[in-house]
C-alpha cells in the first residue's frame, strides 16, 4: 500500500548511492545525507535501550497540560517555556530561541449572496489532497479542522483553549549536541509543538515533540559523544503554514559552517547534513471501513512511515537518508517495522527539501492516508492524551528508536567507557 519510490537512488550498505537506469542524480558516492562515521553498534543499541515508554508518555502528558498550544497565545508561550526547562533539565543546556514575526493577512470577507439566491454554506469536500501527496485510493472519511469550541465537551479544556491567536512576535526553542571531531556539521531533528482543533494536540504533535525531547535527553547523557552535531528543534507555527521552519531557514541558512569567533572551534550554525521531522506518530488503525468508522485497536500491521519527497531537488539524497533510517528500524526498533514512501508533504521538513536531504517520520502517509481520514482525531477535540492506548504510544516509541538508532550511526555516537 505504501509506495517505495524507485525513481531516485538506492543506498548500498557501504554508503554509496546506486542510481537506477534513466534516473538523474546529483549524489556522489559519499553524500552528506548519509555521511558515515565510526560508531560502535553495541553503544548505539545501549543508547536506544535508554528510551522508555513511560518517559515518552509522561512527556506527551506534560505537553497536553497546555491544551492545543495554538500559536500566538499565552498557552503556546507557556509551553515553549516548559519545553526549554525540560531540555535543560535533561542535560541539553545550551538552549536557544529564534524570534520572528507572524502577521497573517486579514481574511477577506465573503461577499453577500445576491437577493433571491440560496446563501446556505456548502459543505467542504471530504478530503483535499496535499501538494505532492500522491493519489488517493480506497475508502475515504471526512476530514477537516474543528473550529467550534462547543464540540469540546470538557469545560475545563474549552476554557484553557479559549484565548484566540493574535499577530505579533513568535518564538521557538532548540538545543544542540555538539560533535567532538566534526562540530561544523549537523543533522536537524524536529517536531512542531503548536496545535489546533480544541483538543490537547496529543498526537498532532505532542507525540513528535516528546520524541524529539526524548532524543535530546539520551544524546545529552554525560557518557554519550557524537562526532557530528545534532540540533533538536521544536518548531512553532507549523499549523499556519510551516512558518517557524521557514523563519529558521531565512535567518540561519547563510550562517552555515562559519566559525565564530574565528579560531574558536565554535559554529553557531553548523553545515546542514539532513533534516528529520516527526509529525503525528501514534495512530495507525488502518483504512476507514465502508461506513467511515475505524478499528478501535492499533492494527497488527502498523508501521512507522518514513517519507521523502520524490519531486524535490534532493530526492536521491533524501531517499538515501530514508533508507538509512529504515535499516536502523530493522536493527533497533522493538515492535513495529518501517516503510519508505515518496510523498512527504505538509510538515516542517518541506521547506528544507530543496536545500538539503529531508525526510519525515509519521504514523501514516500524510497526503494519501491522513488526508483520507485514517486518523479521525486529526485537528479534532478528540486529540487527547486519554484517547490513545499503550499500543498507540508504543508506535511513537518505535519511531524514536528508529531515529535514535539511525542518528547514532550517522553521527558516530559512542559511549565513554
Amino acid at each position: 500500500m505504501r509506495s517505495t519510490a524507485l525513481s531516485a537512488a538506492l543506498l548500498l550498505g557501504g554508503g554509496a548511492l546506486l542510481a537506477l537506469p534513466g534516473t538523474p542524480t546529483r549524489a556522489t558516492a559519499q553524500t552528506p545525507a548519509v555521511a558515515r562515521a565510526d560508531s560502535a553498534p553495541d553503544d548505539v543499541q545501549a543508547m536506544v535501550a535508554r528510551l522508555d515508554l513511560e518517559r515518552y508518555k509522561a512527556t506527551i502528558k506534560g505537553l497536553t497540560q497546555f491544551g492545543d498550544r495554538r500559536q500566538g497565545t499565552d498557552r503556546n508561550r507557556a509551553a515553549i517555556d516548559w519545553i526549554e526547562a525540560q531540555l535543560k533539565a535533561s542535560g541539553c543546556t545550551n538552549t536557544e530561541r529564534l524570534t520572528y514575526d507572524y502577521s497573517p493577512p486579514t481574511p477577506t470577507p465573503r461577499p453577500a449572496a445576491p437577493a433571491g439566491t440560496d446563501a446556505t454554506p456548502r459543505p467542504r469536500p471530504a478530503t483535499q489532497i496535499a501538494s505532492g501527496g500522491g493519489r488517493m485510493r480506497g475508502v475515504r472519511a471526512r476530514t477537516g479542522v474543528n473550529n467550534d469550541s462547543l464540540r469540546q465537551p470538557d469545560a475545563r479544556l474549552r476554557a484553557l483553549n479559549a484565548q484566540p491567536s493574535t499577530p505579533g512576535p513568535r518564538q521557538e526553542v532548540w538545543c544542540t549536541k555538539i560533535g567532538t571531531t566534526r562540530p561544523d556539521e549537523m543533522y536537524i531533528v524536529g517536531a512542531h509543538m503548536d496545535g489546533i482543533g480544541w483538543g490537547e494536540a496529543a498526537n498532532d504533535d505532542a507525540s513528535g515533540s516528546a520524541l524529539v525531547m526524548e532524543l535530546a535527553r539520551v544524546f545529552s547523557s554525560p557518557d554519550v559523544q557524537t562526532e557530528r552535531s545534532i540540533r533538536f528543534v521544536l518548531w512553532n507555527n507549523e499549523e499556519t503554514g510551516l512558518n517557524g521552519a521557514r523563519a529558521y531557514i531565512a535567518q540561519r541558512q547563510a550562517m552555515q559552517g562559519k566559525e565564530s569567533p574565528a579560531g574558536s572551534g565554535r559554529y553557531p550554525e553548523p553545515k546542514w547534513l539532513g533534516m528529520i521531522q516527526h509529525d503525528m506518530m501514534m495512530f495507525d488503525h488502518g483504512m476507514p471501513r465502508a461506513d467511515g468508522t475505524l478499528a478501535a485497536e492499533q492494527r497488527p500491521e502498523a508501521d512507522v512511515n518514513i517519507e521523502f519527497q520524490v519531486a524535490s531537488k534532493f530526492a536521491a539524497e533524501s531517499q538515501a537518508l530514508a533508507w538509512a533510517l529504515q535499516r536502523a528500524n530493522e536493527k533497533f526498533a522493538t515492535d513495529y517495522p518501517a516503510s519508505v514512501g515518496s510523498h512527504m508533504t505538509n510538515t516542517d521538513s518541506a521547506p528544507f527539501q530543496d536545500i538539503i536531504p529531508a525526510i519525515s517520520l509519521r504514523e501514516n502517509e500524510r497526503g494519501t492516508q491522513v488526508g483520507s481520514g485514517w486518523d479521525p482525531h486529526w485537528h479534532q477535540p478528540t486529540d487527547l492524551f486519554s484517547t490513545f492506548t499503550d499500543k498507540d504510544f508504543r508506535l511513537g516509541l518505535n519511531a524514536a528508536q528508529t531515529t535514535l538508532g539511525g542518528l547514532g550511526q550517522l553521527t558516530g555516537a559512542t559511549l565513554r567507557k
